[in-house]
């Protein structure tokens, strides 16, 4: 990932947060969106935007690999976790997720109910 000087303390101070944020090509490069990275609370006037669009390295053969999955229907990448490595590098595991079919709804939906109706009848005086 590219980043910048505060965002990495943020990061290492555990301020980030993944929800709505997923990744997406422009001009052949991985970039994620929406990822909101807390402002570093010793910044100074020098301190990064919180939310913004932060480019991701990949190789080219890795880059391609994806990009023909995202072409599928259904599908998009979204970043799982943020670590540092051994050499003290910020890291983000991605994963290729597709969306859920109309039947595998209704079962969670059914199943959610079944639940519900359990906890209602062992609930009961």
């Amino acid at each position: 990932m590219v980043l910048v000087g505060t965002e990495v303390k943020s990061i290492r101070d555990g301020k980030v947060n993944f929800v709505d944020s997923f990744c997406t090509f422009y001009q052949g490069e991985l970039w994620v969106k929406n990822m909101h990275i807390s402002e570093y609370r010793f910044g100074t006037t020098n301190n990064h935007l919180a939310v913004h669009d932060r480019k991701l390295l990949l190789t080219k053969r890795e880059l391609r690999k994806l990009e023909s999955q995202t072409k599928e229907k259904g599908v998009t990448i979204v970043p799982l976790r943020i670590f540092f490595n051994d050499k003290g590098y910020a890291k983000m595991e991605i994963g290729v997720g597709k969306g859920k079919k109309s039947y595998d709804k209704r079962e969670t939906i059914k199943d959610r109910d079944v639940q519900k109706e359990i906890k209602r009848y062992l609930n009961r005086p």
